[in-house]
């Protein structure tokens, strides 16, 4: 498989860590590279890959750029596409090799995500068969939550994991993404949650808090 086309950001400085951004449904690359000024990180690079152009179903099979297929409305078992959903975490692992082989370690590598590339970033990083520094997870929720248990690996079984959401939000309710941190607390990570009165968005506030979490997951 050949990478994703990305939007790379260097860091100022010399590289020593990098983030593996997933913009939402419908939107590419481009999405969150204006929030990276706001982290106050340095020595970070920032990777931003466009999701492929597909169908998808559930908005009348109109082509768009989108991580998986969704398939109807409803919060249930066969809504997203799981073989689109597993081609993307293969995606997401290709980036992380180019990292590695740009001289960043797997462990100094977070992967982060906004709505739907927020809940690939989760399925990647529990997934992944080596270390990596911690997943991001924004206004997004657990895909295909009954395969975890055979599929997480033990190398990122205490991860940790960041969950941001907005308490307004009626694309992506809030409790969605609270299940999905429960979740992932049970199972042995150490997880952080936030919540901001807002929609399905992101506001300065939760930037703010990022960067200071990003920066304990590479200076800590």
């Amino acid at each position: 498989m050949d990478p994703l086309e990305s939007i790379v950001i260097e860091p100022d400085g010399p590289v020593s860590a990098a983030v593996i951004w997933l913009h939402g449904l419908g939107a590419s690359g481009d999405d969150f590279v204006p929030v990276v000024p706001h982290l106050g990180v340095s020595g970070v690079r920032f990777v931003f890959p466009h999701a492929p152009v597909r169908p998808v179903t559930l908005n009348g099979g109109f082509p768009m750029r989108a991580w998986y297929d969704i398939l109807h409305m409803e919060h249930s078992p066969g809504r997203n596409h799981p073989d689109h959903i597993y081609e993307s975490v293969d995606d997401i692992s290709i980036l992380i090799e180019q990292q590695v082989a740009a001289g960043v370690p797997e462990e100094r590598i977070v992967v982060a995500g906004f709505s739907q590339g927020g809940a690939v970033a989760l399925h990647a990083v529990v997934r992944h068969p080596r270390k990596l520094a911690g997943g991001l997870i924004l206004s997004a929720y657990e895909l295909l939550p009954g395969s975890r248990e055979a599929q997480a690996t033990a190398e990122n079984a205490d991860t940790p994991l960041f969950f941001g959401h907005g308490t307004h939000d009626a694309t992506v309710p809030c409790d969605r993404g609270m299940a999905a941190a429960e979740r992932a607390r049970e199972a042995g990570h150490p997880v952080d949650v936030c919540t901001w009165p807002m929609a399905h968005e992101v506001c300065m506030e939760e930037l703010h808090t990022i960067g200071a979490w990003l920066r304990d997951r590479f200076d800590g």
